[in-house]
């Protein structure tokens, strides 16, 4: 079993992977973050919050997305 700081390191981690390999595409979630109040479960926790952008990133990452297809 992790600890609650290890859970919260290792989802600040992944949630820097994201944010690094969708930047490198060119698409930017301001608010991607860490949602804190799930790293205190293990419970397929904890999550990370992908947060709210404008309709031009949603259609970029649309994009991006489909070109993975």
């Amino acid at each position: 079993m992790s600890t609650t700081v290890e859970r919260l390191r290792d989802a600040e981690s992944a949630a820097e992977e994201l944010r690094l390999a969708l930047e490198n595409l060119g698409v930017v979630l301001p608010s991607l973050r860490v949602d804190l109040a799930s790293c205190t479960s293990d419970a397929n926790r904890p999550l990370v919050d992908l947060g709210c952008c404008n309709l031009a990133m949603v259609r970029k990452l649309a994009s991006v997305l489909r070109g993975c297809a």
